[in-house]
């Protein structure tokens, strides 16, 4: 009885691949496939500012510097929240480093530190006037770049350009091989997708402003780019 359902249980494997081969060998290779890629590119003007204020400090001893940093970040916070508003100007903490001095025989022989805080939004004058106001904090970098609705319109328009182009590029390449059309097979869509600062950074000398003075800022332009890929069967 064992003897017989092993050998059921081998027909059946042996069936099975043999079924499996057959459907291999039945499956057309795909004749006259193009692979493609195009692209969408939009110019655009950035329309999100980030200031990032720091300072340092450095003391004997680590409580002595963390005292310090916290005193001129909250006074820091304390100004900048007077003005902010959700997208136009929103407030945060940025980086907080502690580290230890060495002396030239490896001993420990103080402390220093750095805070920051990061102001970002819409609004760039509101943004560099509070910072211009902040005294116990300096603007060390500023940042331009895309708002999350700035960008989303824009990926939109660019993707409309690249799968135009997409379209446009088999058409003709399908004419070139002597074919009257094409249907589509596969795509890919993929776009340059950052964070909302991260286009370009700029590198602004430490210094302190006056209460009524404004951090001289200028925004330039970006590109956003859709890349579509895939592959078309001429026809």
């Amino acid at each position: 009885m064992k003897k017989t359902i092993k050998l059921l249980a081998a027909c059946a494997a042996l069936a099975a691949a043999g079924t499996a081969l057959a459907q291999n060998a039945a499956a057309p290779v795909p004749q006259n496939v193009l692979q493609l890629a195009a692209s969408g590119t939009v110019e655009v003007q950035q329309d999100m500012l980030s200031m990032t204020l720091v300072t340092t400090r450095d003391a004997p001893d680590a409580a002595a510097v963390q005292t310090q940093l916290k005193a001129a970040l909250d006074a820091a916070l304390a100004e900048a929240k007077k003005n902010a508003q959700a997208g136009q100007l929103d407030v945060r903490t940025g980086n907080f480093s502690l580290s230890p001095r060495y002396s030239k025989d490896g001993k420990i022989n103080g402390w220093q530190g750095s805070t920051e805080l990061v102001l970002e939004g819409r609004d760039f004058p509101r943004i560099t006037q509070t910072a211009g106001r902040i005294t116990t904090l300096s603007v060390g970098n500023v940042g331009f770049g895309l708002s999350r609705e700035q960008r989303a319109k824009t990926e939109t328009e660019a993707q409309n350009i690249a799968i135009e182009n997409f379209k446009q590029k088999a058409g003709e390449l399908a004419k070139g091989f002597g074919f009257s059309g094409y249907t589509l097979r596969e795509v890919s869509v993929n776009a340059n997708d950052g964070g909302p600062i991260r286009p370009r950074m700029m590198a602004v000398q430490a210094k302190s402003f006056s209460s009524d003075s404004t951090v001289p800022v200028e925004a330039g332009k970006t590109s956003v780019v859709v890349n579509v890929s895939g592959s078309v069967q001429l026809k």
